[in-house]
Formats: structure tokens, sequence, C-alpha cells
């Protein structure tokens, strides 16, 4: 090695990135040497929690990754399953959480510019977005400001980029004051022979830079993003996005992935540079020499520190065979880009960074990826969550039975149950004219390809508080919802990606929380037959030690054998209504305890996974048999809040009589529970309905039929349908 390469390294220098006192050791062992600073950056971006997943790769191995549609599981950019005649969909969701505790429109802007780069990356032309949003409660005006900006960031970049935004879910707790969780998911389609790996090889081949230029902003974002340092400030770290730079990277870089010129392609997300280059190299085993003063930089004096670990948005790594660089420069120049040739491809394993003449880093790709610690820790559940879930709901004292219609009204007008377009009007979701299915008309976004008769439906869901009260059971509530609800649109679910957004790991609380949620997401997609094929893990959710509910998201894709075959939520007047799946309503972790008695305690809904494959299959099944045009699952806020819904975005009224299997007026109008969905059906076909359902042996009850301008239930006053709009409507004023 270069004597250049040895640099001192000054005392605790190494807790500056985020690597404890044994890591460094290990450092040391591995390479026989002091690290450069250089090394030592590149290593502390490496082995943080987002980029080494060393709280959670002893976990993964749980999940179900294989299946006959599966293309590509985790470990690639993003997954991808085959949707039949020789096309794939490409999805994964990420997080960007830390970034928008800071600086939210920027934060959640580069957020979905990192994950539209992760799809097309992939090959894949980016045709929807949609997000999980968690804030604290909007009374406060620091959650006010996140909200407001984190909303429009999303729209601004997506907007701009010409991808439409088609689903999503908002959510509000004090656990998130002031630590917002911003997950943001994307799709792509492509064909099946047409997937790019991140996979570099061919000794001699060009590594080249395309996109912007270099700067200073996102240093450490990574590292910023994994450590236990809530009340810091970080605002140096963030970065700054350009989606119009970004349409044109997106553009020049699918042309590029035809042309057969490229062997490999990567983003350049967190940890910039210095990941691209190792999981390029490690991905294929080879060795990546690049020099630094070769980047092209936007800011004068920067290091190669600096340009190693910089995040500056929208820029792709790519590897080239020498005789295609002609023909990748002038793709990228036709799309008013410019290209950097920064290094190539070696047979030793090695990532060296030369600063022109200088050595500033020569270690082994391995190093920085297997070599990476990771960890088992000791696990406790907190005494405080084990009383909430043991207190007794039966405590609280219940409605009298002609206050419910005014609790309905009331729920109705919550920040978590409320009419979500003063978000999603912000979301161009008709761009690319593939959206078959409007936000607010279903629970799930349904989608068009092109050419083809069969269609797309997705969702994003969680319910955190059940997470909180159990993980394991609200783990699997989150992976069941999602699919129920790619069900209720007709979808048959493929595979699910994950983001799990926890507190510090390193607490036994927090390691429990995440240790059970990853089991719950595993026992479920056994149950369900649907695998992870992609994912992201972002950990030390956190503020004044107080960490966010835990909250695996979960994203579901499902298909349609005819995207005209789909449900809505709308159903007409003159149908039958019923409900599908067995119910028994509880007040444990309800939105109602929450809301009306300020309480997140009891046992959250019990969950019967074989019923509810049940249940979605019987449901898919009368769709895709054009029996159902209507579905909607029974969730937060339970079956009046369901049926409210239902009743205003149809703009017809019904006469109900709710399930008469709990004695309590608000566990009968507001409990909670799983694997139950209320569909309309035609009069005449109520029978074959309940056949199919005897059958499929899922339970039927019949609750009334549609019509008319209000809402009745149980024989009571009808409630007009202008008073539940109203009251829907304006919740977030």
């Amino acid at each position: 090695m270069p004597e250049a390469v040895v640099n001192s390294i000054a005392p605790g220098a190494w807790r500056e990135v985020a690597l404890s006192d044994d890591e460094y050791a290990l450092i040391l062992e591995l390479l026989g040497r002091e690290p450069t600073p250089v090394e030592l950056g590149m290593f502390g971006s490496m082995w943080s929690e987002h980029c080494g997943y060393k709280h959670t790769r002893p976990l993964f191995p749980r999940l179900p990754t294989d299946g006959p549609q599966v293309l590509q599981g985790p470990g690639e950019n993003a997954g991808a399953v085959s949707i039949g005649n020789g096309l794939a969909v490409v999805f994964k969701v990420e997080s960007h959480n830390h970034p928008s505790a800071v600086e939210p429109y920027e934060g959640a802007a580069t957020g979905v510019g990192g994950i539209v780069r992760d799809i097309f990356t992939m090959g894949a032309r980016p045709i929807a977005l949609l997000n999980s949003l968690r804030f604290g409660k909007l009374d406060d005006q620091r959650n006010r400001y996140l909200f407001d900006n984190v909303v429009g960031g999303i729209g601004g970049y997506g907007n701009c980029l010409g991808i439409p935004t088609v689903g999503g879910e908002v959510f509000f707790d004090d656990s998130y004051s002031g630590n917002p969780l911003v997950n943001a998911m994307c799709i792509g389609i492509v064909t099946e022979d047409g997937i790019v790996r991140a996979k570099a090889s061919g000794v001699g081949n060009l590594i080249m830079l395309i996109g912007a230029d270099t700067g200073r902003d996102g240093l450490h974002g990574a590292t910023f993003a994994s450590v236990d340092d809530p009340e810091a400030s970080h605002r140096g770290v963030i970065q700054v996005g350009n989606p119009f730079l970004e349409k044109l990277l997106l553009e020049a870089s699918l042309e590029l992935l035809t042309s057969g010129a490229v062997v490999a392609m990567q983003d350049l997300g967190a940890a910039g540079l210095t990941s691209s280059t190792i999981e390029c190299a490690s991905r294929g085993g080879v060795g990546a020499e690049i020099d630094v003063a070769l980047v092209p930089r936007r800011e004068e004096g920067m290091t190669a520190y600096e340009v190693m670990l910089s995040e500056s948005q929208e820029r792709m790594l790519l590897v080239v065979e020498p005789h295609g660089f002609e023909q990748v420069d002038a793709i990228v120049r036709k799309w008013s880009l410019h290209s950097s040739v920064i290094g190539r491809i070696t047979d030793d394993g090695m990532v060296r960074v030369m600063d022109g003449d200088v050595v500033t880093a020569d270690v082994p790709a391995e190093f920085f990826t297997d070599k990476c610690p990771t960890y088992v820790r000791p696990a406790a559940e907190a005494p405080h969550v084990v009383a909430a879930r043991e207190t007794d709901t039966s405590a609280f004292s219940d409605l009298k039975p002609g206050q419910a219609p005014a609790v309905l009204l009331e729920l109705l007008s919550s920040p978590n149950i409320c009419s979500r377009k003063p978000v999603y009007e912000r979301y161009d979701h008709t761009i690319l004219t593939n959206t078959v299915v409007a936000p607010g008309q279903a629970d799930a976004a349904v989608l068009r390809i092109k050419g083809q008769q069969s269609g797309i439906a997705t969702a994003i869901d969680c319910n955190s508080r059940y997470c909180y009260l159990d993980p394991h059971l609200g783990a699997m509530h989150a992976v069941a919802e999602a699919c129920r609800n790619v069900s209720c649109t007709g979808g048959r679910p493929l595979a699910i990606t994950n983001c799990l957004n926890f507190g510090n790991p390193e607490r036994p609380a927090g390691y429990f929380q995440l240790d059970n949620a990853v089991q719950g997401i595993a026992d479920a997609c056994r149950a369900l037959d649907v695998p992870v094929i992609s994912g992201n893990v972002s950990l030390y959710n956190e503020t004044a030690n107080s960490p966010v509910f835990p909250t695996p998201t979960i994203g579901a894709v499902g298909l349609l054998d005819d995207v005209c075959r789909h449900a809505t939520m709308v159903w007409k007047p003159g149908q039958s209504i019923v409900l599908l799946g067995a119910w028994s309503p509880v007040l444990g972790g309800s939105e109602f305890l929450s809301y009306w008695h300020d309480a997140v305690a009891g046992q959250p809904p019990s969950l019967d996974l074989e019923g509810e494959l049940r249940v979605q299959e019987l449901v898919r099944d009368l769709i895709g048999a054009g029996v159902v045009r209507t579905a909607h699952d029974v969730a937060l806020g339970g079956i009046a809040v369901a049926l409210a819904k239902m009743a205003i975005v149809s703009g017809v009224g019904a006469n109900v009589q709710l399930p008469r299997t709990v004695e309590r007026v608000d566990a009968q109008w507001f409990g909670e529970a799983a694997s139950a969905i209320i569909v309309a059906v035609e009069a005449g076909d109520e029978e074959r309905v309940r056949a199919n359902a005897a059958e499929a042996g899922v339970p039927f009850l019949r609750l009334g039929e549609t019509g008319d301008s209000g809402l009745t239930i149980n024989g009571g006053k009808a409630i007009p349908l202008s008073a539940l709009s109203v009251a829907h409507e304006h919740g977030f004023a």
C-alpha cells in the first residue's frame, strides 16, 4: 500500500461517524493498520444501520422471499414479480424519515426521487407512487408545518417528474411528534428479460458517473439516520432535489439500459459514491478503482472524503464496456446531461479511491459488506406496554344508544378517519393515464397496463397502534390489511415490500418490538402466500428518548386478470349490503378508544389467517365473476365508519342493522376486527353470494339495503348524507 494512504486517526474520531469502539477495533483487525480518514468515513456509512442493516440482517432469513412469480427478491435495488405476457412489475418502499424531520419539503421530495431511481435503475419505467405518512397531532404548530411541507415535497417532486401518486395513508399520533415517518413506494413495469442488476463485471470496464454534479449536500446522511441522537441538528445533511433533472436522468437511463452498452447501473443514494461503488463491486465479486479528481463538482475545494460521502441527488453510476463509451456518452448528451469516466473495474476485489496520484482508500470490498458486524440484542417488552395491553376495556364507560350517531360524526371528522382530499388533491394521479380508480374511491389503487387486459392493484398500510400493543400481532395485521385492500378491488396479491420504522434497537424494548414484528410479517406472509421481495429499515426514530410507535409499513401489489372487472367503495340504490367474514369487534387498540377516551389500551383484534385468506379469495372470485362491484374492508373506526364512508363516496344512503355480536354500544358501532369485508350486490345476486360464502367457509350476514338520502342504523333516526359529508370533508380544517 502506498505510504500516502496512511494517516493518523484522532482518538475517538470513529464515534463521529457512528462507529462504536468495538467496531473500530474490528476495522483495525481487518485492515491490520489504522484506516485513512476517507476509509473511516466509508466504513462509518457502510456499517451504519441504514446501509449495513446491522440489527435486522439476522432477522431477515425468517421472511419468505421465493415464489414462482418472483423474478428478483431482496438484495437488489428493488424486487420484481412476473405479471404474465413477458412483463414484470418492479416495486419497493423506502423511508426518508430523518431528513424530513429536519427539512420536510426537501426531505420528502428527495425521498420520492430516491425510490424512483431504485425502480428505473432496474430497467423498469416508473408508473406510480404511493406514500405512508405519520405525524404528531396537528394542533401542534411544528407538526402542522411538517405535515404541510412533507405533502408539498411529495407532490412537488412527483408532479414535476411526471409520475402519478395514486395511493397512500396518513396517520396521526403523539408518538410521531417531531419525528415524522415518510415512507415512499414506487412501482414500475419492465419486460422480464429487461430487468437489470447492479452487478459489476468485466475487468477493465469503465466506471462512469452521469447526472448532477457533486456538492456537499447529504454528507453522512446514512450515518445520522442510524444513530441514537434525536436532539442533534443535522441540517447540513439534507439533500436538495431537482425533479426536472431526474426526469432527464430517468429517460437517459432507460435508453442506456436498452442500448446494450451498460453492464451495470446503480443510483447514488445513501452514502453516495461510496455505497454505489462498493455494492456494484461486491455483488460482482470484482474490485473497483476510482479517481475522485475526475468527479464533476459544483463546489470548490471539496476533499476526497466529501466527494465519496456526498449524497447529492440525481446521479447514477454506470459500468460500461470500453467500446461502448461513445454510445453511452452520446445518449447522455442527447438528454442534456454529461458523463464522466471516473474509474475502472479491477480483478483484485479491492475498492481503491484515488485523488489524482494519491491513494486515499484501499480496502477489500467485502470488508464493507460481508464483514459488517451484526447484532442480536437482548429483548424484553416494556412493562408499560404490557400494562396497556392488559387493560380491561370494559372499564371504560359505554355509550348510550342515542349517543352513537353524534359520535359517528365526530369520528368521521377526526384526523385519522377524515377525508384525505387535502392531501391527495396536491398530487397528480392522472398523469400517464394509467389510473383506473381515483384516490378516495377504493381500498387500493387500480392501474391499467397499456396494451394488456390485466391490471395492477396496490395499497400501503399499517396499524401502528396495534403494533405498539402487540408487535407480532400488529405486524400480521399490517400484512393482512394491505393484502385485503388489494383483494377488495379484485387484485390477487403477488408480493409485498416492507419498511421497518422502529426506535432504538439497542434498548431491550426496542429490539423486542423489531424482533416480534419481523416474525409477524413472516407468519402472515407464509399464511397468505405472499413473499417479501424488497424493503428498507429505518431505526432510531425517537425524540427525547420517546420512540415512535413500531411501524412496519407494508406495501402490497396484486394482479387483476381483467382490469375492467374491479371493485370500488361505490354502491348503487336498491342493492343488498352484506358482511363477509367473522365479526367479533373489540375496543382494544381501536380508533374509538384513542379518540373518545384518549387511551391506547387493550388487546388488539385477533387474526385468523386461514379465515383471512378464505374471505379474500371469496371476494376476489366474486369480483372476477362480475357479481360484486362494491367492496370495502372494515378497519379503522369499525363498521359504522366503514358504512358511512361508503355512503359518502356513493352519494347514496342505506338502512342497516349492525351485527349484534357484542353487548356494548361502542363496540357494536366502533369496535374493530380483522377479516371482514362489506360488499354490495344486486338483490338478485344475494343468494348466489350466500351460497358461495357457505361453500368457501366464510360467514355471511345481511346488513341491509342501499337507498335514501341518509344513513339509518339500527332503526334510529337517519343521519343525512350532507351531515356525514360535511363532517368527513372538513376534518383537517
